[in-house]
C-alpha cells in the first residue's frame, strides 16, 4: 500500500511496518508509527515494546491527520463473534487495512 504523507518530514519520520517485530520497532530510528489496520499515528515510545501515542495532528506541519480506525475495527470483529482478536485467530482482512475497503 502506498502511503501518502502531509509533507516531507512526516514521510522521513515515519515508520511504516506493522508492530510484530519488537527489535525492528523499539530500535527505530523514526518518530511516528503509522498503523495500517487502524490507519492511525503515534509517537513511538521506546520502552522496549510495541507501545505509541496516538497523535491527532502532524507534528511538522501541524495538518490533521485521519481519525483513527480501532474503535470500527474492534465494532466489525465483535459483529463477527469475535469477542478476543488478540487472542483469537481472526480472518485475514482483518489483518491488514483490507478490512477498511469492504
Amino acid at each position: 500500500m502506498e502511503k501518502v504523507f502531509c509533507c516531507e518530514s512526516m514521510k522521513e519520520n515515519t515508520l511504516l511496518q506493522q508492530p510484530n517485530d519488537d527489535v525492528a520497532f523499539a530500535s527505530s530510528d523514526k518518530l511516528i508509527y503509522y498503523n495500517e489496520i487502524f490507519g492511525e499515528y503515534g509517537l513511538i515510545v521506546h520502552d522496549g515494546g510495541q507501545s505509541y501515542i496516538i497523535v491527532n495532528f502532524c507534528p511538522w506541519c501541524g495538518k490533521k491527520l485521519p481519525i483513527s480506525e480501532r474503535d470500527n475495527w474492534f465494532l466489525a470483529l465483535e459483529k463477527l463473534g469475535y469477542d478476543s482478536p488478540f487472542e483469537e485467530e481472526i480472518p485475514e482482512q482483518f489483518k491488514s487495512s483490507d478490512w477498511r475497503k469492504r
